[in-house]
């Protein structure tokens, strides 16, 4: 029998009206009108509804193709939808012939042309761990429906950060300099223990309950445009969550990757492009799953893959994103997460996506940039990928100050850089010094607030687009970092009511702290209007005594960026540089504010920096 009550899908942002039990969820939960690609399809899920057909009384949506999965309680079905039907609910119907049951669909007006307002070189990335940012609604540190319970005690423990504690402090991040905001998920994870990172989703189309609703993240993303503020997701196709709803009852058996036992993923990601690989290293690495909470998907089934295209395409329009980051790349099927890319940007030529490809050279950095020539013929369709080696040469180089050995010192730096040659586009690789992976810059920079100051320099004003970690400004640390991830990803001070001090007020702050903060909003608040650093070339000179020197330059936008890391002062012997700039030329230190004429005697003090902007035009 058909029960008339309305049941309301588990998300928190209601697009489907279901009018049966027998239906438990049809995903994607809505769609639109007017897009690129006019097919969609249906996943409906329900108990033993694979043998129902479904129709609809409307000539302007078209049901195509039924599909069956290895469970009877899943449907696969293809629709078209005519660019001329209007915006609305309709009534789809699913019968077996002795029985209809029905619900009610969503399709609404899209939003956004194809041009988005993306992020790219002009922007400066924030990135946050929500939970551990700022805690603004107390009263969803728990919910009836997530497993683990709030425990701000614990390293790995849900601390009960929000979207509202984002809203909150959206001035806070605009007043520093940052221009694009890059959350780790906030989707749902409901995992029993440390799901506090998001990375083992459990719902696709749901936020987590303990950061907030659909809505809210929503409005998070309008008022952040209203400061000037993009927002990109962090979004994870390779694995979900063991406690993802659909892990009791998966549609297919090879929905994800399974093995009589555990198996964990090899880490070989070198054995994408090796031309002497193993298929078995390489379906190590593609079919192992990342870690034991985390179950690895199958992108060469069609329907996991249509999946999560239709799950990110959904996200980019429903919230009005900026862009995407993509976690994890290289662990999936190459081939199948180029073809979801290329899905995305098909829809959104102009959106960035950044996949996260950890490698330590840039040469196997440089496979997974789109584009490339790569001998295998592969294109991962990636518009930008994350900078490691970059990364990498920044950790070290800022340790070895005083007259480093050979290649040692800002050496690493240069030397990184001297392989931009095997990118398509350097310019738009993302750099960075510390992330929430990785140790924080303040720990391996011996808590130095001169070395943090000369890495946050390089980062203001070098090729790419920086990406800064939440709490850095600060130099925000743990206390010794062998608690790893739990410990690293520590709480923002003031973010959580009754703290005894707070970053968002700066009189709280510690001396060292306050000179910090002071040099990065200075620095990324006038970056935002270089076009020097925007658009312009890189031409850098090699390092000598470590003290190393680059120009941006944008036709009559020239910007000369000094760092010395070395114990004792140098000077700058002009003549070095006279194709980059000319003698006589009047220009102003961003962070001291003096006046520079180039050819003109400067003591450069030990551990510092300048960004000298000769800038003879308005910008």
């Amino acid at each position: 029998m058909i029960r008339r009550a309305l049941l309301i899908l588990q998300f928190c942002t209601v697009f489907i009206h279901l009018y049966s039990q027998e239906i438990k969820r049809v995903e994607p939960p809505s769609w639109w009108i007017g897009m690129e690609n006019r097919s969609l399809q249906l996943m409906i899920y329900g108990e033993n509804i694979s043998a129902y057909r479904l129709s609809i009384n409307n000539s302007k949506i078209v049901i195509g193709k039924h599909h069956k999965g290895d469970s009877p309680n899943y449907i696969f079905v293809d629709i078209e939808i005519n660019p001329l039907l209007k915006p609305g609910d309709y009534t789809f119907y699913l019968s077996d012939g002795d029985r209809r049951v029905e619900f009610s669909y969503t399709f609404e007006e899209k939003r956004h042309n194809r041009s988005i307002n993306t992020f790219g070189p002009e922007d400066a990335l924030y990135l946050i761990m929500p939970d551990r940012f700022a805690n603004s609604q107390l009263e969803n540190d728990n919910h009836p429906d997530a497993a683990e319970l709030f425990s701000r005690d614990k390293p790995y423990g849900r601390h009960g950060g929000d979207i509202r504690g984002i809203i909150d402090n959206l001035d806070y991040i605009a007043s520093i300099g940052m221009t694009a905001i890059w959350s780790t998920p906030l989707l749902f994870d409901n995992e029993p223990v440390s799901s506090y990172h998001g990375y083992a989703c459990s719902d696709y189309y749901r936020i987590d309950p303990r950061f907030g609703t659909n809505e809210l993240y929503r409005e998070m993303v309008l008022l952040a445009a209203e400061r000037g503020i993009k927002i990109i997701k962090d979004m994870v196709p390779n694995h979900c969550g063991v406690s993802h709803w659909w892990m009791e009852d998966l549609p297919f058996k090879d929905w994800i990757h399974q093995f009589p036992k555990f198996t964990r993923s090899n880490y070989a990601m070198t054995t994408h492009s090796d031309i002497h690989s193993s298929k078995y290293d390489r379906d190590m690495l593609v079919k192992g799953w990342f870690d034991n909470s985390m179950p690895d998907m199958n992108l060469t089934n069609p329907y996991v893959l249509r999946y999560f295209t239709q799950n990110a395409i959904w996200w980019v329009e429903w919230a009005s994103l900026s862009g995407i980051r993509v976690d994890t790349f290289p662990y999936s099927d190459k081939w199948a997460a180029s073809m979801w890319v290329k899905s995305i940007i098909d829809e959104y030529p102009s959106i960035n996506i950044v996949g996260e490809c950890w490698y330590p050279t840039a040469q196997e950095v440089a496979y997974w940039e789109g584009g490339n020539n790569n001998r295998d013929g592969y294109n991962s369709n990636l518009s930008s990928v994350m900078d490691f080696p970059l990364h990498d040469a920044i950790q070290k180089a800022f340790k070895e100050d005083s007259i480093p050995g050979w290649g040692e010192g800002l050496f690493r730096i240069y030397r990184s850089l001297s392989y931009d040659k095997i990118y398509r586009d350097p310019f738009k690789l993302m750099i960075f010094a510390d992330n929430h992976d990785t140790h924080r810059m303040a720990e391996f920079m011996d808590k130095s607030p001169q070395k943090v100051k000369m890495a946050l320099t390089l980062l203001a004003t070098m090729r790419g687009i920086p990406q800064l970690y939440y709490g850095t400004e600060i130099m925000l640390h743990s206390e010794d970092g062998r608690l790893g991830h739990g410990e690293e990803r520590i709480d923002m001070p003031g973010g959580w009511p009754g703290d005894n001090r707070s970053v968002f007020k700066k009189e709280s702050l510690r001396d060292f702290e306050y000179d910090v903060l002071d040099h990065f909003s200075k620095v990324f608040n006038w970056r935002k209007s270089s076009k020097a650093i925007h658009k312009g070339k890189m031409t850098h000179y090699w390092p000598t005594d470590n003290l190393y020197i680059f120009f941006r330059i944008y036709y009559e936008n020239i910007v000369m960026v000094v760092i010395n890391n070395n114990t004792i002062d140098e000077s700058i012997n002009w003549d070095r540089f006279a194709e980059s700039i000319k003698s006589g030329t009047r220009g102003v230190d961003i962070i001291s504010g003096k006046s520079v004429t180039s050819g003109e005697t400067i003591s450069i003090p030990s551990q510092s920096s300048m960004i000298i902007d000769f800038t003879t035009k308005s910008k």
